[in-house]
C-alpha cells in the first residue's frame, strides 16, 4: 500500500510517500517573474526561475485558509506530477494535514478534490497536532497530557491534547506567523536602508538566516548602538546578484568588502521581528504574548490535571526554530506557571528516517517538517478502518462520511467538546487507578515516561519551577523500521 503525505501549508507544500525517500517541500504558490514574465507553480520557482526579484506571488491560502482554489489545484497537480512525487492516487491512501477550526465549506471542497478530482482510494485528515501522540517527540510511552505550540506561516496555536485528542475548547491562537514576521522586516529595512518591499523571496531568506529571539531586549538594543565593527550583534547581508544566485548570504568577519556589493545592515531587525511572537503589542496587535496565551489555554484544563500540562510542552512549526526561541519561552513560562509546578519544553532536533540504517539521526531539517514526520508515525493507525475514509464511502456518503468519522476519531474540531473532556478526563482517571497499584508505586505522570537524553540539567528556578529542555528524536529504530514496511 502507497501511503502519501501531504502538508499543504500557506507557504510551502510538504509532501512525500512513507517508506525510503525523503519529503520534498514545494513552494505553496502560483508565481510570476517580473524579469522574464513567465509564470512558476510550486517547484518549478526553485528548478526553472532564474531571476527571483520582485517576485509576484498568487497564494491559494491567506490568513490560513485556503480561498484560491485554481491556484491550490495547480500546485497540488504539480506535487502529484511525475515531475515531484510520481504517484498514483488510485492505488494510494491520503494522510493529509487541515488548518485547525477549518471551514466546514472548505473541508467539503477538499474531500470533493481527494476523492472526485485525484480519485484517492482512501484518505484521513487532521490538524498536525492531532499527529503528534504518535510521534517520539515526549519519548515512549508518550504522555497522556501534552500542549503543542504549533507556530507556522499564518498563526500561532496552543493545542492542547488528553489522552490523544485535542481539547478544543482550550486551544488558542495566536495571529502572529511566519508571514507576519517578514512582513514586518520588510517595512523595517525598506524604512530604514533599501527598498525592500517587493523582495518578499530574499527578505524570507534574511528573516530565516538572519533573526533569533533576544533573551534581554533592552540589553541587545543598547548593544547595537555602539559602532558596527564592536556591536557583535550587527551582521551585513550581501544581497544576491540575482542573475547569479538566488539568495544571499551574511558577510564573514574575516571577509573584505567588494564595492559592488550591495549590503543589508542588520542591527536591532534580528531581534525585533522575531520579538513580536512575545509582545505582539510592539506592532499594536491587541494579544496576549505566547507565554500567556500558553498559560491562559492550560488554565481551561482540569485544574487537577493541569501539572501534566506544563510538564509536557512541544514545539513545532518552522517559527520555533529561530535561535533563542526555546529558551526565552521557558523562562517566561517559569514566572507564569503555578508554583511548585514542572515546565519542561521538548523539541525535535533530529529525525529518524526509516531508510537509514541502524535508525542513523538526519540533522539540520527545518521544522517546517514536524507535521510531515508526525503524519508519517500516524501511517501505522491507517490499518484501522475506523480511522480512514475509503473512496466508495465518500461517494456513498458525500462528506459527511469524512465528517462521521473524523469526529469518532475526535480528531475534527466541530467534536463535542462535552465528549472531548469528559472521556478524555475519565480515561485519565483510570488510568491513574491503574498506576497507583503498580509494583514500583512510583508517580509516572510527573516524567510521563519519558527516557532521553537532557541537553541541560534541571535546575531549581525562582518560585520552585523547575525547568528541563529536552531535545529527542522523533522515533526509534524498531517504530521506523515498522513504517519502512508499510511503505
Amino acid at each position: 500500500m502507497c501511503v502519501v503525505i501531504l502538508d499543504s501549508g500557506g507557504s510551502s507544500v510538504k509532501a512525500g510517500v512513507v517508506g525510503p525517500g525523503p519529503p520534498r517541500v514545494i513552494t505553496n504558490a502560483v508565481v510570476r517573474s517580473k524579469g522574464d514574465k513567465a509564470t512558476y507553480i510550486g517547484h518549478e520557482l526553485e528548478t526553472k526561475c532564474i531571476d527571483h526579484s520582485a517576485l509576484a506571488y498568487r497564494l491559494p491560502i491567506e490568513k490560513g485558509y485556503i480561498v484560491d482554489w485554481d491556484a491550490q489545484k495547480a500546485v497540488w497537480d504539480a506535487v502529484l506530477s511525475t515531475q515531484v512525487l510520481n504517484v498514483n492516487p488510485i492505488a494510494s491512501t491520503l494522510i493529509m494535514t487541515e488548518p485547525y477550526f477549518n471551514l466546514p465549506k472548505i473541508q467539503e471542497t477538499t474531500d470533493e478534490f481527494i476523492f472526485e478530482e485525484y480519485e484517492f482510494r482512501a484518505a484521513v485528515k487532521a490538524p498536525p497536532a492531532a499527529f503528534m501522540p504518535y510521534t517520539a517527540l515526549f519519548g515512549y510511552p508518550g504522555p497522556e497530557c501534552m500542549v503543542i505550540v504549533d507556530s507556522g506561516f499564518s498563526f500561532t496555536h496552543v493545542v492542547p491534547l488528553m489522552d490523544g485528542r485535542i481539547v478544543w475548547e482550550a486551544v488558542k491562537r495566536l495571529d502572529v506567523g511566519g508571514k507576519l514576521l517578514t512582513n514586518q522586516l520588510k517595512e523595517l529595512v525598506s524604512f530604514r536602508q533599501w527598498n525592500m518591499m517587493d523582495e518578499t523571496y530574499i527578505m524570507n531568506h534574511v528573516k530565516e538566516t538572519c533573526c533569533f529571539v533576544s533573551q534581554d531586549f533592552k540589553a541587545d538594543l543598547e548593544s547595537c548602538r555602539l559602532d558596527n565593527r564592536k556591536a557583535t550583534i550587527v551582521q551585513e547581508y550581501i544581497l544576491p546578484d540575482l542573475m547569479k544566485e538566488k539568495a544571499g548570504r551574511v558577510r564573514r568577519m574575516d571577509e573584505i568588502a567588494v564595492d559592488t556589493e550591495q549590503v543589508l545592515v542588520m542591527g536591532n531587525e534580528r531581534f525585533a521581528v522575531p520579538e513580536v511572537i512575545f509582545r505582539p503589542d510592539d506592532i499594536g496587535l491587541e494579544q496576549a504574548g505566547l507565554a500567556d496565551t500558553v498559560a491562559a489555554s492550560i488554565a481551561l484544563l482540569p485544574e487537577d490535571i493541569q501539572g501534566m500540562f506544563w510538564a509536557h510542552i512541544g514545539l513545532i512549526g518552522g517559527n520555533t526554530k529561530f535561535p533563542g526561541f526555546r529558551t526565552r519561552l521557558l523562562r517566561e513560562l517559569e514566572s507564569v506557571a503555578p508554583a511548585g509546578s514542572d515546565v519542561v519544553i521538548y523539541q525535535s532536533d533530529e529525525y529518524v528516517l526509516p531508510f537509514l540504517p541502524s535508525g542513523l539521526f538526519l540533522n539540520g531539517f527545518s521544522s517546517i517538517l514536524d507535521a510531515y514526520y508526525a503524519a508519517a508515525a500516524f501511517a501505522p493507525a491507517l490499518s484501522s478502518p475506523d480511522l480512514t475514509v475509503t473512496r466508495e464511502e465518500f461517494l456513498e456518503e458525500g462528506s459527511s462520511a469524512m465528517r462521521r468519522k473524523m469526529r469518532a476519531a475526535e480528531l475534527d474540531w466541530q467534536t463535542s467538546v462535552e465528549t472531548v473532556e469528559g472521556d478524555a478526563r475519565g480515561t485519565y482517571q483510570e488510568s491513574s487507578t491503574e498506576e497507583s497499584e503498580s509494583e514500583d508505586g512510583e508517580d509516572e505522570s510527573s516524567s510521563g515516561g519519558v527516557d532521553v537524553d537532557e541537553e541541560e540539567a534541571e535546575d531549581e528556578a525562582e518560585g520552585g519551577v523547575k525547568t528541563t529542555v529536552v531535545a529527542h528524536a522523533w522515533g526509534s529504530e524498531e517504530y521506523f523500521s515498522t513504517l519502512s514496511i508499510l511503505g
